[in-house]
């Protein structure tokens, strides 16, 4: 296949390069800055440009680009760029794709389980109504942006990924050093649900979207949730270092701001049953083989 790629130099996207090359499939990279190699494109969606070159004949499109959700506290101005990074990209690549000839068979466009908002402890998927919150309310502008995409016939996905736990980045990678420490605990009280996907299974997922007659949102996370406490000793066990001091709510508040109760104190209990219906196995179902894997 011929694969164009926004986003690929993040966890997620860098990951699926390495994957879709493994197998020998051909990459193209959408970047900002001006291409110096031969599998390099540019693109700038807050200009709404794009090589139409790069998505003319290929098989698939994956979007990945956006501001990173966790990367900094929730300021107002950092806000806006979150959204307007995820709005601005999606409008600009589902336009171009539009009007391409040929068009891409499908375009992946990478979404979040933030659209459910706190589920509590309820199990929720696919068919559940959009929660409360700037991420619920984020999610669902986004997933429209691709819509020029949709009516001109390409297939759309919006994968919903929920925390993906890797060694690299995201919330183990970030977490790991203060564990390795013996100084990591559970965030807040720990009760929270985690609703998680290993690395591999994020990739394997991503690619298992694109090959499959399937659209519209698909939840990306693994058929087992967690509560953060689970999450704390069976990472602590695995690395046999105690985890006994907690983050206090108003500590992560302080630091985050809003991104506190709609990232680490939040509960999201979401289950995969578009992925695992369409016949997606996964590697790593439980929390303590991920982990194993990741570190």
């Amino acid at each position: 296949m011929r694969v164009t790629i926004t986003g690929s130099s993040g966890l997620i996207g860098s990951a699926l390069v390495q994957s879709l090359r493994a197998d020998g499939h051909e990459v193209v990279r959408l970047i900002r800055r001006e291409p110096s190699r031969s599998d390099e494109a540019q693109w700038s969606p807050a200009d709404g440009c794009v090589d139409k070159a790069s998505l003319e004949g290929a098989d698939a499109v994956v979007h990945l680009a956006g501001a990173g959700i966790g990367d900094r506290p929730w300021t107002r101005a950092y806000m806006r760029r979150i959204r307007e990074s995820r709005l601005a990209g999606t409008r600009t690549l589902a336009e171009a794709i539009a009007t391409a000839d040929p068009r891409p068979r499908v375009l992946v466009c990478g979404s979040a389980i933030g659209y459910y908002g706190d589920t509590g402890g309820q199990e929720v998927d696919e068919k559940a109504a959009r929660g409360q919150g700037f991420l619920a309310e984020l999610v669902r502008d986004w997933e429209a942006a691709a819509a020029p995409a949709r009516e001109a016939g390409v297939r759309v996905l919006h994968p919903r990924t929920g925390v993906v736990l890797a060694r690299e980045g995201g919330m183990l990678g970030r977490t790991l050093p203060l564990f390795r420490l013996g100084l990591g605990g559970t965030l807040g009280d720990g009760r929270q649900w985690t609703s998680w996907i290993s690395l591999a299974d994020e990739v394997a997922a991503l690619r298992f979207l694109i090959d499959h007659e399937i659209a519209g949102p698909v939840n990306l996370t693994a058929p087992n949730p967690v509560t953060n406490e689970e999450y704390t000793r069976t990472l602590g066990r695995l690395l046999h270092r105690p985890a006994r001091l907690p983050v206090p709510r108003f500590a992560l508040r302080a630091a985050l701001r809003g991104f506190a109760d709609e990232g680490p104190l939040i509960s999201q209990r979401v289950l995969p049953r578009r992925l695992e219906e369409s016949g997606f196995r996964f590697a790593h179902e439980d929390v303590e083989a991920a982990i194993a894997a990741a570190l």
